[in-house]
């Protein structure tokens, strides 16, 4: 199986539009205000933050079902920081996990071996941090991962 994804963006980059060749992504583009632009649109990091949640929650699902760990109502965040350095921008990601219900030793190794399987997580491994984290309250997380 394959599948390619096509979209082309125009105008000034960050300022102008993207849309995909399936017309479902159609949006206008804008600098954050935190990176001194105007805002009024969405950005790069908005759209790579929402494909990894996408993508890394389906793993996460797919690695749970192998593991026979049952899911209810589980969710993944992503944040996706882009940041100036003495090297130019460069990003990094946190991934945010909640599955509740699960006990933390079987979340913990679902979310490993999710990381393992997402082809986001492949794809950036070694480029760009990915800090995993998982919710064990309702206001605290724990670091997954090494």
């Amino acid at each position: 199986m394959e599948y390619t994804a096509h979209a082309r963006a125009d105008g000034n980059g960050r300022n102008g539009r993207v849309v995909s060749d399936d017309g479902q992504i159609d949006l206008k583009l804008g600098i954050p205000s935190e990176l001194g632009g105007a805002g009024g649109g969405s950005n790069p990091e908005q759209l790579f933050a929402a494909g990894y949640a996408g993508c890394f929650m389906s793993a996460v699902a797919s690695c749970a079902r192998e593991r026979k760990v049952k899911l209810a109502e589980p969710s993944v965040s992503a944040a996706v920081t882009i940041a100036h350095g003495d090297d130019g921008f460069s990003l990094s990601v946190q991934l945010t996990v909640d599955l509740p219900g699960v006990d933390r030793p079987a979340a913990k190794e679902v979310i490993e071996a999710a990381h393992g399987r997402c082809p986001y997580s492949k794809s950036v491994r070694g480029n760009i941090p990915v800090e995993l984290l998982l919710v064990v309250g309702s206001n605290e997380t724990v670091r997954v991962g090494g």
